[in-house]
C-alpha cells in the first residue's frame, strides 16, 4: 500500500461481476433516523435503481474490516435525486486502517459493466461535451471518521466497453475528506478549477488514477466535471480520443461511525 504523508492512501480493486449479479437488495433491514426511503439495501453489491443512475453499495473492501455499510433511496424528481448511506467501520488490524471498506455511490453509465438506460454515455473527450454535476450534501460523523465524498470518472479506450473491460484511467474528484484520508500515488501540481483550488496526485493501480483533492472541504458543488478531464489533457495525463463510460459519486470509508445524506444530485452530459 502506497502511504501519503497526510495520512491513509486509497487502493481500488473492480467490483466482481459475479458478486454483482449475485446480490439482491435486502429491505428495510436498519433504521436510518429522519429518513423518507422507498427502498434500502444492506447487502454487499446490492443496487437500487433512480431512473437513469443506480446506488451501489459496493463494500469491495470490506473483507480488511468489521463493520456494516447501507444504502438508501430517498427521492426521484426528473434528472434529481436523493438519497443517503450509513457505516460503521472498524479495521481488522492496525495495519488496515489504511485501507478503504468501501465506496457506496451513485452510479450512472459503466461500472464493470451496464445497468440502466439514457445515461448519455459513453462520450468523447474530443468533443468537448459538458459534464454538469450538482451534489448538495450533508456528513454526519457520530465517531471521528477517516473518509472522503468524491465522484469517481471511468474512461476508456473505446466506446462500447462491457463487463470485461478495464478501464484505462480513473478521475476523481474529492469535495471533502476527514481524518488524514489521503488519495493514491504522488502529487504533482495544484492548480485552480472552478473557482477553487484543488491537489492534483497521480497513481497507477493497472490503470492511471488522477485525483484532484479540494484544498478547503465543501459540501455543495456545482461542477463541468469536463473542467477536470481537459487539465489532464492539456498536462498530456490523459489522450482527448479516450471515452468517459461512468460517473460515481458516494463516499469512501477508511473507517469510523457515520453518515452521508445527498440532499440532491444531477449529472447532464452534452
Amino acid at each position: 500500500m502506497t502511504q501519503q504523508s497526510n495520512g491513509p492512501s486509497r487502493i481500488r480493486k473492480p467490483a466482481l461481476r459475479a458478486a454483482i449479479a449475485a446480490a439482491t437488495a435486502a429491505t428495510a433491514v436498519l433504521f436510518f433516523p429522519g429518513q423518507a426511503q422507498a427502498a434500502s439495501t444492506c447487502t454487499n453489491y446490492g443496487t437500487i435503481t433512480q431512473g437513469k443512475y443506480y446506488l451501489s453499495n459496493n463494500l469491495w473492501g470490506s473483507d480488511s474490516g468489521n463493520g456494516w455499510q447501507c444504502v438508501w433511496d430517498s427521492y426521484q424528481s426528473g434528472n434529481t435525486t436523493g438519497w443517503g448511506t450509513s457505516w460503521s467501520w472498524t479495521s481488522k488490524t492496525p495495519a488496515q486502517d489504511n485501507s478503504v471498506k468501501s465506496y457506496t455511490s451513485s452510479v450512472l453509465g459503466w461500472h464493470w459493466g451496464w445497468k440502466t438506460s439514457g445515461t448519455q454515455l459513453p462520450v468523447q473527450l474530443s468533443a468537448g461535451k459538458r459534464v454538469q454535476a450538482n451534489w448538495n450534501f450533508t456528513v454526519t460523523q457520530r465517531t471521528p471518521n477517516t473518509m472522503n465524498v468524491a465522484y469517481d470518472l471511468w474512461f476508456h479506450n473505446k466506446s462500447n466497453a462491457d463487463w470485461p473491460d478495464q478501464p484505462t484511467d480513473e478521475l476523481m474528484v474529492w469535495l471533502y475528506r476527514s481524518g488524514g484520508a489521503g488519495p493514491l500515488g504522488t502529487k504533482v501540481a495544484t492548480v485552480n478549477v472552478a473557482g477553487a483550488s484543488w491537489d492534483l496526485y497521480e497513481g497507477d493501480i493497472g490503470w492511471k488514477v488522477h485525483s484532484f483533492v479540494r484544498t478547503s472541504n465543501t459540501t455543495s458543488a456545482n461542477l463541468n466535471l469536463a473542467d477536470f478531464s481537459n487539465v489532464l489533457v492539456g498536462r498530456g495525463y490523459i489522450s482527448s480520443s479516450k471515452y468517459l463510460s461512468g460517473i460515481e459519486a458516494g463516499t469512501e470509508v477508511f473507517r469510523g461511525d457515520g453518515q452521508l445524506d445527498t440532499n440532491s444530485y444531477s449529472v447532464s452530459v452534452g
